[in-house]
């Protein structure tokens, strides 16, 4: 009877735990509804995305390059953070991944962000690129040049360079 008891307990316990985890990863799924500057700005906000995983084997700060800055932290949503982590391309619908790019002296520069969107843009992968600056002024949003010259250079990769640095450097 201890034994029945206890193995409801255990299964009403997992429940519980699988419903929360459900519930959060039901949350972090959810991209930003509208694509323009402002709104992914206030959806970034809302979301805390510095709360949000960093990319697989990246630690805050580590050595960038121009043009994001010498110095990056990159953060991940669930989806982007789940690809990354098992290498998985393309990435799916709804994955953002967020790059703070800092000066040598560590100050904030500007902050870039990658929105994966169904439709968006076939020919880029179909990623939204925004540049904003500390204050989250948008810089440059949509389908950017910049961004696609250079990120277009791992086409493979669906776009992201931030796990291909030796194979970026070839390129130079």
């Amino acid at each position: 009877m201890t034994r029945k008891i206890l193995g409801t307990l255990v299964v009403g316990a997992l429940l519980v735990v699988w419903g929360c985890a459900a519930s959060q990863h039901k949350t972090a799924q959810a991209g930003p509804s509208e694509l323009t500057g402002a709104s992914v700005w206030s959806w970034m906000q809302e979301q805390s995305y510095q709360s949000w995983t960093m990319w697989p084997g990246k630690s805050a700060l580590y050595k960038g390059r121009e043009p994001h800055g010498m110095l990056l932290t990159t953060y991940v949503n669930g989806p982007a953070g789940h690809a990354a982590k098992y290498n998985k391309r393309p990435m799916p619908e709804g994955a953002v991944i967020v790059k703070e790019n800092y000066k040598p002296t560590k100050e904030l520069a500007a902050i870039t962000v990658m929105v994966k969107s169904k439709g968006y843009n076939p020919d880029g992968g179909d990623w939204w690129w925004a540049k904003y600056g500390p204050d989250g002024t948008t810089l440059k949003e949509g389908t950017v040049g910049g961004c696609l010259n250079c990120h277009g250079m791992e086409k493979g990769n669906d776009y992201i360079l931030t796990d291909t640095d030796h194979q970026h450097d070839k390129h130079k």
